[in-house]
């Protein structure tokens, strides 16, 4: 499997058109509408999986496409836009990442200069994504959805729970409009229909919900050519000396809580609930603490199939997992592989540096059996 063409890339929803009854008017969570026989023909099922949106260069990864870097070309149309033109951009990106109580859109539009949002779009990398409610600067990777099963929380932030497969339609309800619908206190980011979203007052049927939910509850990591060898086993001790399954606990590898991000103070209520391990791992805190999807923790992400995917770290500013594990990537003028807007180091998340280069290449091989 290519890394550039990871299962959420493939699965990211897109609404089908509305046809053949396909969509019904939304009616509240999970709908009490009166059910619609829903039709699956062949324009909707190849839709479903791939839709261009508009804009292609600010949401160059919405609906369903891959967040590719963006080429010289459709860079040099930005810096062509007119004023006129270039406001619209500013418009959409304040309907996809302001967030009023940390800047307000004034403040926002202006630091929005058209070099900066040349900058932040010459940033995209393969697996990462600055989906609506992230940052530009800040911007997620994004996670498999092979195991998602048995994860607990959805989002990097941890935004929700995922007891059921009804979480996993609720969340496709949310982030297909009523994210960008919604209202935080006195701020609605749109109060109409986005590119995430399809005619207003309409989502998916609970039938596609849940075909869906079954769809990725359904998928399968592709076969390992990863061998448990000597190195590996090598690496499994290495693993269980250093404590890793104290975080990462087989058999998913996750122990499925959420860590405060630097800087944040865990409530006292929320510490009762057996669902926060408090300690931090110093990574950035920005998605965590001054973005629309701030909880103010980062969940302990699975290890399996480390080995068919890249973007490591909530940010995936590590391009592979030997960059996450490389302490030269605490250095103040490294360059990292994976997603950056300049220079600096990748911060947090300091286990194993202490390791010899032998050490840590067993625990690699080993990581890369999971």
């Amino acid at each position: 499997m290519s890394r550039a063409i990871s299962p959420v890339a493939r699965c990211e929803l897109s609404r089908p058109p509305k046809r053949n009854g396909l969509r019904r008017p939304y009616v509240g969570a999970l709908g009490s509408a009166k059910r619609r026989s829903v039709k699956w023909p062949a324009h909707a099922r190849s839709t479903w999986a791939r839709r261009a949106a508009p804009a292609r260069e600010f949401s160059a990864s919405a609906q369903g496409l891959q967040d590719q870097p963006i080429p010289e070309s459709a860079l040099n149309r930005v810096r062509e836009l007119t004023p006129e033109a270039f406001r619209v951009r500013q418009e959409n990106a304040w309907v996809f990442f302001g967030t009023p109580w940390i800047m307000s859109k004034e403040a926002f539009e202006e630091s929005l200069t058209k070099d900066e949002y040349v900058r932040q779009l010459a940033a995209r990398r393969p697996g990462v994504l600055p989906r609506q409610g992230t940052s530009a600067t800040h911007p997620p990777h994004i996670p498999s959805l092979i195991g998602v099963q048995n994860i607990a929380h959805l989002d990097a932030t941890g935004l929700v729970h995922h007891r059921s497969i009804g979480d996993l339609m609720r969340y496709a309800i949310i982030n297909e409009g009523l994210d960008t619908l919604a209202h935080f206190g006195d701020f609605q980011p749109s109060s109409k229909a986005t590119a995430f979203s399809g005619d207003e007052g309409t989502r998916y049927s609970d039938e596609q919900l849940y075909a869906l939910a079954l769809y990725i509850y359904s998928l399968k990591p592709p076969p390992n050519p990863n061998r448990f060898d000597d190195g590996a086993r090598r690496g499994q001790r290495i693993f269980e000396q250093q404590g890793c399954a104290g975080c990462h606990t087989p058999p998913f590898y996750t122990d499925n809580k959420l860590t405060p991000a630097k800087g944040f103070q865990v409530p006292a209520d929320l510490l009762k609930t057996g669902e926060i391990l408090n300690i931090s791992v110093g990574t950035d805190p920005a998605l965590a603490m001054r973005t629309r999807r701030a909880t103010g923790f980062y969940k302990v992400p699975s290890l399996r199939g480390v080995w068919y995917r890249n973007a490591f770290g909530h940010g995936g500013q590590a391009d592979t997992l030997e960059e996450w594990l490389d302490p030269t990537r605490l250095k103040n003028d490294y360059v990292p592989k994976g997603f950056h807007i300049g220079p600096g180091p990748i911060e947090g998340h300091e286990f194993s540096f202490a390791l010899s280069p032998a050490d840590r290449r067993a625990l690699i091989a080993f990581l890369k059996t999971l």
